[in-house]
């Protein structure tokens, strides 16, 4: 995009809440959400699971999770943003279930969280992609996949629509080939 457009600036902010693009200065966004009705323009680029995973060490240690009540033997590292619950919520043929698993720790970064669940200090929750490294290394193990609850859709949204200026639409393009290239974003 820096080479079609050489005075484009990108700008790039990590915001782990909704942004309301007019009111805060910003052209593009990446929403990892299910979109309201907005006057919002929108692109799917993917999606993202909500896992539940754990070091092999630990595992070895403290047994393998089989369904969410198991959770109840087990240390969890919470990751909350904001005033959430340390609930963990599972789905399951059309039921909801809740866990509260033990909690070793809570933090309020993925980054932090998955450190912690390598380290062996128990599970972890996050959305697929801020474990993807880790999984591929060998370094964790998703467990209770049958039970997690429907992928979150990503979009790249703008609000210009179809009156979008070349930058714009340039930089949504390129957003949405790399994102949908990415093979942990399905």
């Amino acid at each position: 995009v820096a080479d079609r457009y050489p005075g484009l600036v990108v700008r790039s902010f990590f915001i782990d809440r909704i942004v309301h693009l007019a009111e805060e200065g910003y052209d593009v966004a990446v929403r990892i959400a299910e979109l309201p009705d907005s006057g919002l323009s929108a692109v799917r680029v993917g999606t993202v699971r909500r896992i539940v995973c754990a070091s092999p060490a630990y595992l070895a240690a403290h047994g393998t999770p089989r369904s969410p009540a198991d959770l109840a033997e087990h240390e969890a590292i919470p990751f909350i943003r904001g005033p959430s619950t340390r609930d963990w919520v599972f789905h399951r043929g059309g039921r909801t279930e809740t866990a509260g698993p033990r909690v070793r720790l809570i933090v309020n970064q993925a980054d932090v969280a998955v450190a912690a669940a390598v380290a062996g200090h128990g599970l972890t929750r996050v959305l697929s992609y801020q474990a993807a490294a880790e999984i591929r290394a060998g370094l964790l193990q998703v467990v209770l996949q049958e039970f997690e609850p429907p992928p979150i859709p990503i979009h790249v949204v703008h609000q210009e629509g179809r009156r979008a200026s070349a930058r714009v639409r340039a930089l949504v393009d390129f957003l949405a080939e790399g994102l949908r290239a990415d093979p942990t974003l399905r």
